[in-house]
């Protein structure tokens, strides 16, 4: 007997079936809008605040050698998967 051919699915079709499978397994789409950070007026604003807070804690350096020394950093050997 001869191997029926399927049709192939369609995009649309391949994506349904795909969040139908995601809901069945208790999971639902979540869509979010993120700032643009290559945005030079993004950019711009990071370091408009970044210069706010470094001026406003003097004991910045001193908190960020501490977590420098006390934290065991892993080694970046690209992720884990």
């Amino acid at each position: 007997m001869e191997a029926q051919r399927k049709k192939p699915m369609s995009s649309t079709e391949r994506m349904a079936a795909y969040r139908k499978r995601m809901r069945a397994a208790g999971l639902r789409p979540v869509q979010l809008w993120l700032p643009d950070t290559k945005d030079p007026k993004f950019v711009a604003e990071f370091k408009r605040q970044v210069r706010v807070l470094a001026a406003d804690d003097p004991g910045g350096d001193e908190a960020l050698k501490w977590i420098e020394d006390t934290y065991d950093w892993p080694e970046d050997n690209g992720p884990d998967y």
